[in-house]
């Protein structure tokens, strides 16, 4: 069972201006990062991606991250410099029926009539870590208090 995401992480996510990236490694375990503006989240909490090419290295990523239970981990990154890494497993992809369909029609009206659409991966979040760098310094520095540049002690 996935996490519950809270409410400004979701609104974050599903902001169109919000960049966001898709990491996933290959049978051999070979990162691979990509940007992808088509990831938000269900009604339901899940995670979704809209992958529009077939044969793209993240479609095959993500089938290998299915079958094996591997996590992959998308980052969102905000125009207020807010960012979190988001651990997720892939549980689903809809390639037929009757939300594959409606997510096609969204995507051929939002990016025009010759865009396709291979496969809506549906994936449940397992960790959030926030990455913005203030949140991140603090909680290192509250970690490790003895650890850091030498010119901060000396003060």
């Amino acid at each position: 069972m996935g996490l519950k995401l809270e409410e400004d992480v979701i609104r974050l996510i599903n902001d169109p201006e919000t960049v966001k990236a898709v990491a996933s490694a290959d049978k051999n375990g070979v990162v691979h990062l990509v940007y992808k503006g088509s990831v938000s989240v269900t009604p339901e909490g899940t995670i979704q991606f809209l992958e529009l090419n077939e044969t793209s290295q993240t479609n095959k990523n993500l089938v290998y991250s299915l079958w094996f239970n591997r996590l992959i981990s998308i980052t969102v990154a905000g125009k207020d410099r807010r960012s979190y890494q988001i651990k997720g497993l892939p549980v689903r992809t809809i390639i037929a029926g009757k939300e594959f369909e409606r997510q096609y029609v969204a995507v051929r009206e939002r990016l025009g009539g010759d865009a396709d659409l291979s496969a809506v991966w549906i994936i449940e979040p397992r960790e959030i870590r926030e990455e913005t760098p203030a949140v991140r310094r603090a909680a290192e520095r509250a970690e490790y208090p003895l650890i850091g540049h030498l010119d901060r002690f000396a003060r």
